[in-house]
């Protein structure tokens, strides 16, 4: 769950206090909730049943990752092989299962140029998104703690977070830009694109995978407003709770892979035992039971509203 109180006394993004998002708007809904609770756990979703158990669970926010959709709806990585379209679609139907959180979205590259990037985050708005992710990797994009990234000039990239802005005018829409020039650059590099990002409309920065404490220490210091991390298992920056990052002065902190993880090892479990067994009856403690499921999809509510149109009785 998130956790409470303010940031680390640290003043950039906020006004009076209040979190703004730098565009003369109202705030967005993410803007209330850092507000509110000083950082916001995020985890990562590939699908509408993983959003639906985010909901359930209690977060308040979740955030659509793309290394999660491709694995989900493609069965491979994150390599630049989802389209814009296939994103659209899955957080239609993500929002769709988990309407009472705020969902980001992992837009990686934006789909092109600035008048794609445009295109592509109407279409999020239309979906019922809450925001977005905007890296500035070369195309083919990569996941980024894999290895071989690349990235586009600088300025290209502010280009595409501006137009953006643009696109998502009084929208509750909360942008965020990412910078993965850390891995093929160096930490001060991606540090001035993420400024250079801040300053072209962005709510929030996101310095892609730092390689310990003093680099993500170095990164809030040196950053302006909101800031991102992320946290991957086995990735290259080292895990940390919602406190800590709090304390180092981050406001937004991504749980991206763990769902998806989970779901593969318990599946690969599951199905090893079936295979070897050719049954399951000794083993029932590692799933959800018939009844602790429907529960999860709210079965009896679908009862609910079938009941209401059993007859009907004519004036």
């Amino acid at each position: 769950m998130a956790t409470n109180g303010a940031t680390n006394g640290t003043t950039n993004g906020t006004t009076n206090g209040s979190y703004t998002n730098g565009t003369g708007h109202g705030k967005t809904t993410m803007h209330r909730l850092i507000e509110e609770h000083g950082s916001i756990l995020m985890p990562g979703v590939q699908d509408a049943l993983s959003a639906a158990v985010v909901e359930k669970t209690g977060f308040h926010a979740a955030f659509v990752s793309g290394y999660s959709v491709s694995a989900a709806m493609l069965g491979l990585p994150d390599f630049g092989l989802l389209t814009t379209t296939e994103v659209v679609q899955a957080t239609r139907r993500i929002t769709a299962a988990a309407p009472n959180i705020c969902v980001i979205v992992d837009g990686d590259t934006g789909g092109g140029g600035p008048l794609n990037v445009q295109r592509f985050i109407r279409e999020l708005i239309a979906a019922g998104a809450k925001g977005v992710f905007l890296e500035d990797q070369e195309w083919p994009k990569k996941c980024g703690h894999m290895r071989g990234k690349t990235v586009i000039p600088a300025e290209e990239h502010a280009l595409k977070i501006a137009a953006a802005r643009e696109a998502i005018g009084d929208s509750d829409f909360f942008l965020v830009a990412r910078t993965d020039a850390r891995a093929p650059h160096g930490l001060e590099e991606g540090i001035r694109r993420a400024n250079m990002y801040k300053e072209a409309g962005a709510d929030a920065t996101f310095v892609e995978a730092p390689a310990n404490v003093d680099e993500l220490l170095e990164v809030s210091s040196k950053t302006k407003g909101l800031r991102i991390a992320n946290m991957i298992e086995g990735g290259k920056t080292p895990l940390h709770t919602p406190e800590e990052f709090k304390e180092m002065g981050f406001h937004l902190i991504a749980h991206s892979l763990t769902a998806v993880y989970a779901t593969a090892r318990a599946l690969v479990n599951i199905m090893k035992i079936l295979k070897e067994k050719g049954t399951t009856r000794d083993d029932l403690d590692q799933m959800a039971t018939f009844s602790e499921f429907n529960e999860l999809i709210s079965l009896e509510s679908w009862y609910e509203m079938e009941s209401k149109f059993k007859n009907f009785k004519a004036t």
